[in-house]
């Protein structure tokens, strides 16, 4: 898991910069919140009903919310990168 992501996904949706959502929604490798993007982002453009705009963008949030909270709990490996003998 990667927080920058999740802090990226909330900045982004937070500033309506939707380009750079959609490209967070390619590169990043967390496939739920690719999902998550992909449903708000196409609610978003092509729905006419506000309230599935609305759910979208809360379940988006909600799992943001969630999943930070899940990456924050895991401690981080500070030497990932060195491969152990």
């Amino acid at each position: 898991m990667d927080i920058v992501d999740y802090d990226r996904a909330l900045y982004y949706t937070h500033r309506s910069e939707w380009d750079n959502l959609l490209v967070l929604m390619v590169r990043t490798k967390d496939q739920i919140l690719s999902k998550k993007i992909e449903y708000f982002l196409h609610a978003y453009q092509f729905s006419k009903d506000y309230s599935v705009i609305e759910r979208k963008l809360y379940a988006l949030l909600r799992y943001i919310d969630h999943a930070n909270e899940v990456a924050s709990s895991v401690p981080q490996q500070e030497n990932e990168h060195v491969i152990q003998v």
